[in-house]
């Protein structure tokens, strides 16, 4: 399924199986706007009911399979001499890595890889642009229903913060590998009171 959002004007007026002339697309894969903030879902176009199913099956197997984590880092090379590294991951045995594959084509982005600790696949997403871009918005619209969902947010409030260059200073900086931990379920390898 293709996540480039691309208006429906034009084919309107097009009954269901009829190609577009100026997409060249059936008016069924002809895909509805994006939830634009601030705007009511009856403001906009809705998506069709097919691609809602999809986009909430996603978001039904991240909350089973999926981790949002943030990984903290001892770096001498990084000016505050630490590294956050954000990291969106679902992990799948693989035998069902068409669901990994489904999962890189809808969100255009990140890799999909062997996880050695456990034989499994990895499709995972470390860019904070692609994370923000991408990520980020379908689980605003799309939310988890457990308590995942929690961990979710603190990491969204986070990438956020790094994309202002929040991480650049030191007291934010601080306060953001504290909240970190407790996505990361309160773990913590290193003491960092004095950064």
């Amino acid at each position: 399924m293709n996540r480039a959002i691309k208006g429906n004007t034009v084919g309107s007026h097009l009954t269901a199986g009829e190609i577009d002339p100026v997409t060249t697309e059936s008016k069924d894969e002809i895909a509805s706007p994006a939830r634009i903030p601030g705007k009511s879902m009856s403001a906009i176009t809705r998506r069709p009911q097919a691609e809602c199913k999809f986009l909430a099956y996603i978001s039904g197997y991240v909350d089973g399979e999926g981790c949002f984590t943030v990984s903290i880092s001892k770096r001498a090379k990084m000016r505050l001499g630490w590294e956050l590294r954000p990291s969106f991951s679902v992990s799948q045995n693989r035998d069902r890595a068409k669901v990994l594959n489904m999962m890189m084509d809808y969100f255009q982005c990140g890799t999909i890889r062997p996880d050695r600790s456990d034989n499994t696949l990895k499709y995972e997403v470390r860019s904070l642009d692609d994370l923000e871009r991408h990520i980020i918005p379908h689980f605003e619209e799309y939310p988890l229903l457990s308590e995942k969902n929690v961990a979710f947010w603190q990491f969204r409030q986070i990438v956020l913060e790094m994309k202002q260059g929040s991480h650049l200073v030191p007291a934010k900086l601080q306060n953001m590998m504290l909240r970190a931990t407790l996505i990361n379920n309160g773990l913590r390898r290193y003491r960092f009171e004095k950064i």
